[in-house]
């Protein structure tokens, strides 16, 4: 953990993590990533379902919950009873921001509705993070990012296009939908500066796979013509995709006609370029098989490595296949510090991915290691509520924590 650990752009926000598995715990840790207080509430004996999702585990912590629970507290609460349910109103009266992804009516339930919020703590944005909304005939399902990638289309849209649908390599939706919620309250906290008034912010797992569709929604919507799929390549560029080798695979990208001429060039197969089936990217389109297959055969005659410096050296985009491994290890990946060494209270050292963005003037740290189950309870509820010790000591055989 570095010593930046002053001054990020949240610095002074505090923010109540309601959420559990990944796109909400996500949304938090990035919050938490720049400066934010954030406390994750819990059930009290299980805690996050992702805190058991593995293996890999180490020292009893699964690798799932320690990549996206950095820079938290953690509170146990049971949020299903009236004790419980009279600490969190206190606490979200205590906080700039409220994240949720529980059911729809969970919240309102426990008394916490809009109208309450706005009487008691008319500052706060909550966001409620959900699987389909709050509207619509599919609204009360529960939110799954495998079955979302099937539902939004993005399933349709990946695999060989002789094979079956097949689903991104991570839970993707989810990702997604948290980066939505985090861009979400940061747009919220905006406003907030001009009216003094928080609001509720709604992101769901539905909307996001449908906009993660990008260009192939639009070349829907235009064209009347549904996806395909076309396995590593693009639908509207070629070449664009993963050629085989003498030793392995390459990926090629050519994004216009002028990088297309080098690409030939550099490949000994200059005369493409002035072929009327290849010079322009929609006759390249056009003749997709032929074209990948004549860029396969002539890639096959030299090394990755090999083919790599010299379609660089061209000016033509290009880079090997890694495995997670080779990628993490990468020479620019540790120069990038996307590999973060950070010491746990019984992991001990250990490595994870590191901050995704940079902000000069007000840099985002990693402060605090994932917390253990209710690492923070005595802490919050002693030092944020003002309870007494012989409170919490009742609350915990109470089991409200």
């Amino acid at each position: 953990m570095g010593s930046d650990n002053k001054g990020g752009a949240l610095e002074g926000l505090r923010v109540l993590d309601l959420t559990r598995i990944l796109a909400g715990p996500l949304c938090g840790q990035m919050l938490g990533d720049m400066g934010a207080d954030v406390i994750k509430v819990e059930p009290p004996g299980a805690g996050d379902d992702t805190r058991i999702w593995g293996p890999p585990f180490i020292e009893g912590e699964s690798a799932y919950f320690l990549g996206i629970n950095r820079n938290k507290r953690s509170l146990t609460l049971n949020m299903a009873v009236k004790a419980g349910q009279e600490i969190l109103a206190n606490l979200i009266r205590k906080s700039d921001v409220l994240v949720e992804n529980f059911k729809l009516g969970t919240l309102e339930k426990w008394g916490i509705t809009n109208q309450w919020l706005e009487k008691n703590a008319p500052r706060v944005i909550r966001c409620s993070i959900t699987g389909y909304g709050s509207s619509g005939p599919d609204s009360a399902l529960p939110g799954y990012d495998f079955i979302l990638q099937a539902e939004s289309g993005l399933m349709s849209i990946c695999g060989e296009e002789d094979g079956p649908p097949t689903k991104y390599g991570v839970a993707i939706v989810d990702v997604v939908t948290g980066l939505y919620a985090c861009n979400s309250i940061l747009g919220a906290l905006a406003a907030r500066e001009r009216t003094g008034r928080g609001q509720h912010v709604e992101v769901c797992l539905y909307d996001s796979g449908l906009a993660m569709l990008i260009n192939v929604a639009s070349n829907y919507l235009v064209s009347g013509k549904d996806a395909l799929r076309f396995g590593n390549g693009h639908p509207s560029i070629v070449p664009y995709t993963t050629y085989p080798t003498a030793d392995g695979m390459i990926a090629v990208a050519v994004g216009n006609d002028g990088q297309f001429a080098r690409f030939a060039e550099t490949i000994g197969r200059g005369e493409w370029a002035r072929d009327a089936r290849f010079s322009k990217n929609p006759d390249r389109v056009a003749n997709r098989d032929l074209l990948d297959r004549l860029i396969g055969q002539a890639l096959e005659s030299g090394k990755t490595a090999a083919w790599i410096e010299k379609l660089r050296a061209a000016g033509v985009p290009c880079g090997p296949i890694n495995t997670v491994a080779e990628a993490l290890n990468d020479p620019h990946t540790l120069a990038r510090d996307m590999v973060r060494t950070v010491s746990h209270p019984t992991v001990g050292d250990f490595r994870m991915v590191g901050i995704p963005f940079r902000m000069n003037g007000t840099p985002p740290s990693i402060r605090r290691a994932p917390p253990l189950l209710g690492e923070h309870t005595d802490e919050v509820l002693g030092g944020e509520l003002g309870l007494s010790a012989e409170r919490i000591v009742e609350l915990r055989a109470e089991k409200v924590i």
